[in-house]
């Protein structure tokens, strides 16, 4: 019971960091928004440690660490596979293979076992992850094999991210997320740092380029209503560390109170955080196979909760 609770309640809270990260990278880049993120959800992890508590060993910052790093792979590629689309058919491939991974996972290699509800309460929520995904799109064409790779792989490091915080203890508390959030903070600004210096040389060029042919350097100075966009962006990227923060600590006390399996299948319907608050906020409408999504996962966290 307390297992589904959490685990869905996790996966709101993270389609709402999803929403608050979708408006920030309209803003700045979806790297800059991921970096400031991991920073402020790192912050408010290791502020919150002294009360939630948490023993540090080896063992736990080792799977913390590599959490973080699967974690960066699965959201590097879940970015790349959306913007090659179409979104219809990868955003949903991507949660239900993040489902799907964990589950095997949970009962070939930990032996979870329930009763029979139990498993059609699973195959249920793989069936509400699908129609939940799904993005509605006019004119969308055939996912070229790349797209598609790159949706499973993204579902696979995502469910890889489960499996990875399902082997700290229970003693840990919080420490596998801070040291989490912090390898992710760490790569993220490494790679903005990076895509910063090509950008750099470029500009470079094309300055050197300028001289040439005006005689005389070009000094653009960036437009009051581009910092405006930017000190929005970056604060609405805080906004969503913090709560996705409070999705991962949701996510791995759901974990620890019960079956990975269970967990799992139900964190991937963090999807429906960003609809919800979509059509709330933005006045976006919810299309009918996403409403059919939504109450077929209100049944299968029903049917798990008693498993």
């Amino acid at each position: 019971m307390l297992t589904a609770v959490l685990s869905l309640s996790g996966a709101l809270v993270f389609g709402a960091a999803d929403f608050l990260g979708g408006l920030a990278a309209k803003r700045v880049s979806a790297l800059l928004a991921t970096a400031v993120a991991a920073v402020s959800g790192f912050v408010l992890l290791f502020a919150l440690l002294p009360l939630l508590g948490g023993e540090w060993n080896a063992h736990d910052v080792l799977w913390g660490a590599i959490s973080g790093a699967i974690g960066c792979v699965g959201i590097g590629l879940l970015y790349a596979c959306l913007a090659i689309g179409p979104m219809s058919i990868l955003s949903p491939t991507t949660a239900v293979v993040s489902a799907i991974v964990p589950v095997l996972y949970g009962l070939v290699f930990a032996g979870e076992r329930f009763d029979a509800i139990g498993y059609w309460g699973l195959a249920l929520a793989l069936v509400a992850v699908l129609l939940v995904g799904f993005v509605p799109e006019r004119g969308a064409v055939r996912p070229s094999l790349r797209g598609i790779l790159m949706a499973v792989g993204s579902g696979a490091a995502i469910g890889g991210f489960y499996i990875a915080v399902d082997q700290t203890s229970d003693e840990s508390g919080i420490v596998p997320l801070i040291l989490n959030r912090g390898v992710n903070a760490v790569i993220m600004f490494a790679a903005v740092g990076a895509v910063a210096i090509v950008a750099a040389q470029r500009a470079r060029v094309r300055a050197r380029a300028n001289v040439l042919a005006t005689g005389g350097p070009d000094e653009p100075r960036m437009p009051r209503a581009d910092r405006s966009a930017l000190a929005t962006g970056i604060r609405l990227a805080v906004a969503c560390g913090v709560v996705d923060a409070v999705a991962n600590a949701l996510l791995l006390f759901g974990i620890r109170a019960g079956d990975l399996s269970i967990a799992a299948v139900l964190g991937a319907m963090y999807p429906a955080g960003t609809i919800l608050l979509a059509a709330i906020v933005l006045r976006e409408r919810i299309a009918p196979v996403q409403w059919v999504g939504l109450v077929l996962a209100l049944g299968a966290a029903a049917m798990l909760a008693v498993a």
